[in-house]
């Protein structure tokens, strides 16, 4: 009864289920398959009381360095944030002046029409092209709506796709506002296409990239990301808009830690990217459309022999414990999104489809 009046009316972010019964295959949060460093869990045990006892480094500065390290950038062009979700709101509180207006592409992360409601901002919305891509003239459709941040997620969700970076330099040189770019899922793009976002930074003053140890460094319980953009636009969020002690002690220390033992992430994405090929390959042979993917899941359209289509193969596939994601949307409602998981449980996905799609 005391909330605001929009609050009250809005519809709240609705995330992935997280089952508590029996469960086959969890393939609908992308999350990694597979653990964290061994060198993260051995940080994490021998994490002191004092680390407790203390408020944490405000600014994060081991983490930043060892960030700024590994993308060829100074600590100034970092800020880590609680989430990716964290950073979405930083930019929403520092860029936009209140009722402004916010850019996205559609389908996109569900969560951006969430944020601009609770900021009471406006949303001008474009519908991605036909092949998944950013439209022609979006930056000019912003821009003539007033948004001064605009949000594009990229590899894309939920699609999968990869756009390059000279589409990405296109939009933010034709925007006057600031280009979020939602990059949870770049670790997983195949090294063998050289895809290098951080050019972008160094070359434009208002991208800024969203980085997230969530999926590539299997850390989705810490919660912790990083922004990466020119010092002007991290400044701000670093000194007046994030909360005081926004990061905790122990979730710098191990996220530190992770980004300097890179190398056993990187091999976890080979193993991801390979078991990503492979299930394509299964669900195609089973007549499932799937789009091209550099990010840790599939996009796939349900064939039509699929009694009741693509809400009743998610329904039976829940009720077999193995959990993918339906989306009640346009351009989403006659196809799943599916997490690459283990062999296993991408075996156990198969298994459970052969057994929903087998003639009566």
């Amino acid at each position: 009864m005391f909330e605001r009046q929009d609050i009250s009316e809005m519809a709240g972010y609705v995330p992935g289920a997280q089952p508590d019964g029996p469960v086959v295959a969890k393939l609908n949060t992308n999350e990694n398959p597979f653990p964290p460093a061994p060198a993260v869990i051995a940080a994490l045990r021998v994490i002191e009381a004092d680390a407790l006892r203390r408020y944490p480094d405000p600014m994060a500065r081991g983490f930043r360095q060892a960030a700024a390290a590994l993308h060829g950038v100074t600590p100034e062009h970092v800020i880590a944030t609680n989430g990716g979700d964290e950073l979405l709101r930083l930019a929403f509180t520092t860029f936009l002046e209140p009722g402004g207006v916010v850019g996205i592409a559609e389908p996109g992360y569900s969560l951006y029409p969430v944020l601009a409601a609770i900021h009471g901002c406006r949303l001008c919305s474009v519908p991605l092209a036909a092949d998944w891509a950013p439209a022609a003239g979006i930056a000019d459709a912003w821009n003539a709506a007033g948004a001064r941040l605009g949000l594009l997620v990229n590899p894309q969700a939920p699609s999968g796709r990869l756009d390059p970076v000279a589409v990405l330099a296109e939009v933010a040189r034709g925007f006057r506002g600031v280009l979020l770019v939602d990059e949870a899922y770049v670790d997983f793009v195949d090294p063998v296409l050289g895809h290098d976002s951080l050019s972008l930074v160094r070359t434009l003053p208002n991208v800024l990239l969203l980085r997230t140890m969530s999926k590539g460094y299997s850390l989705a319980g810490l919660r912790f990301a990083y922004g990466v953009g020119a010092p002007d636009l991290i400044a701000p969020m670093l000194t007046k808009t994030k909360d005081s002690y926004n990061v905790d002690a122990v979730s710098q220390r191990l996220a530190e830690t992770a980004l300097r033992h890179r190398d056993h992430a990187a091999a976890g994405w080979a193993l991801v990217r390979d078991e990503r090929a492979r299930l394509a390959r299964e669900l195609g042979a089973r007549g499932f459309d799937c789009l091209a993917s550099q990010t840790n899941f599939l996009l796939t359209t349900v064939p039509g022999l699929a009694a009741g289509g693509a809400q009743a193969l998610y329904r039976g596939l829940s009720a077999r414990g193995v959990f993918v994601r339906w989306f009640d949307q346009e351009r989403l409602r006659d196809r799943l999104r599916i997490t690459i998981g283990t062999p296993a449980e991408n075996d156990a996905l198969l298994s459970a489809i052969d057994e929903l799609m087998r003639p009566a």
